[in-house]
């Protein structure tokens, strides 16, 4: 199956992907599903992404990365993600982190993080969510406060509160906080929203894992901050200006996050396919030549063609610095049904097979299936679509 077919790409972009798939596919999923179930870090091959320069495909080059764009980037993911090896991670790390640091980080910080993040010496995870904000990010209560315990003018920080399904924090060598912090606003309002980048290893930083269906190597952790003290040095850009930060990391988390769940559709339609066409039942005749079979494996596959349009629609948008947002959630939200519709008919098609492990798609559905609800659910992107697109009161 031609993964260029149907999205047009030059040839610097089709040699990437290839060169991808080559890379990716020496390890296969095998690799990737051995590392899933005991929670272990793809070391081996996050380190060879890192060293092709793949995962700072997308960052500036004064910081070691290729200079290219978060299009060039999402045909990484997705490629990886068509490989067999669907890493969450690439999201978290060069695509949210990476953006948000490239952007609004100081030189200084950035040579010290955002060289790792691209050569993938580095990890960082992003934590926003809290045990009372999920998707409202207006009820985050992590506070960092200003460090009292010294009168220099260039005063650091004190952090507390807690983050709730952090990914990955375990590998992580730090962490980018999502905070209050600065002066109170006026008329009773909450303080603004600032990002602080914190080493995993601060001390009063604490983290649990959360038991979870999910397969896959990044676990999930409830994430403690408990008078954590960072320097000055800690805080990305001006205080007080996080929110403006963040949105700039959200379109390239929701256009990988597509990215992914495109990559697993497009595996999940491979193996399909091929069994369609060797597999026989009756008569002789592969089962891909009866309707019952290829109907639903070519609706499944027109939908995911649809999909991945629209995700790199919204990759072009946001490379040309023009408003992406809702091309951008119209892709997260069109690829994460596709791959459920795609995933679950390329089951179909195996019959018990489909639930074998050995066969390797049942392994990716709890993966598959969070991603309709993460990073950002569907309710909420019909509620964005609803409003900003077309027009309707606000529902919240």
């Amino acid at each position: 199956m031609n993964q260029s077919s149907i999205v047009p790409e030059t040839d610097e972009r089709a040699a990437l992907r290839e060169a991808v798939t080559g890379l990716v596919g020496r390890y296969g999923h095998d690799y990737f599903v051995a590392r899933a179930r005991a929670h272990e870090e793809p070391t081996a091959l996050w380190k060879e992404l890192g060293a092709n320069g793949f995962l700072g495909v997308h960052l500036p080059e004064r910081y070691g990365g290729g200079g290219g764009t978060l299009g060039d980037f999402s045909v990484v993911v997705e490629a990886a993600s068509a490989a067999g090896c669907p890493l969450l991670m690439t999201v978290i790390s060069p695509a949210i982190c990476g953006t948000i640091l490239a952007r609004h980080a100081s030189d200084e910080m950035n040579r010290r993080w955002l060289t790792g993040i691209a050569d993938g010496s580095t990890k960082m995870a992003f934590a926003i969510t809290e045990p009372d904000a999920g998707s409202n990010s207006h009820e985050i209560t992590t506070t960092a406060h200003r460090d009292d315990s010294t009168q220099h003018a260039d005063r650091g920080w004190r952090l507390s509160g807690t983050k709730y399904w952090t990914s990955g924090v375990d590998e992580a060598d730090a962490i980018l906080v999502v905070a209050r912090s600065g002066t109170a606003a006026t008329g009773g309002k909450r303080r603004p929203l600032s990002l602080f980048v914190v080493p995993t290893d601060a001390p009063g930083l604490s983290y649990q894992p959360i038991d979870a269906a999910l397969v896959q190597p990044e676990q999930q952790f409830t994430v403690w901050f408990d008078d954590v003290l960072l320097g000055p040095e800690a805080l990305i850009g001006d205080d007080g200006n996080g929110l403006r930060q963040v949105f700039s990391g959200l379109n390239p988390e929701r256009i990988t996050a597509a990215s992914i769940s495109n990559g697993i559709s497009l595996y999940a339609l491979e193996k399909a396919a091929t069994y369609a066409n060797q597999r026989a039942v009756w008569k002789g005749v592969p089962i891909g030549a009866h309707q019952g079979v290829a109907h639903p494996l070519a609706e499944a596959y027109i939908g995911v063609a649809q999909a991945r349009l629209m995700a790199a629609r919204a990759a072009e948008l946001f490379d040309a610095g023009a408003d992406a947002a809702e091309a951008s959630n119209i892709a997260k939200f069109a690829a994460a049904d596709a791959s459920l519709r795609a995933l679950d008919q390329a089951m179909q098609t195996h019959g018990g097979n489909g639930l074998s492990l050995e066969y390797g798609l049942a392994d990716l559905w709890f993966l598959a299936r969070m991603l309709k609800t993460a990073p950002v659910s569907r309710e909420m992107v019909l509620n964005f679509v609803a409003q900003h697109s077309l027009g309707l009161p606000s529902s919240y």
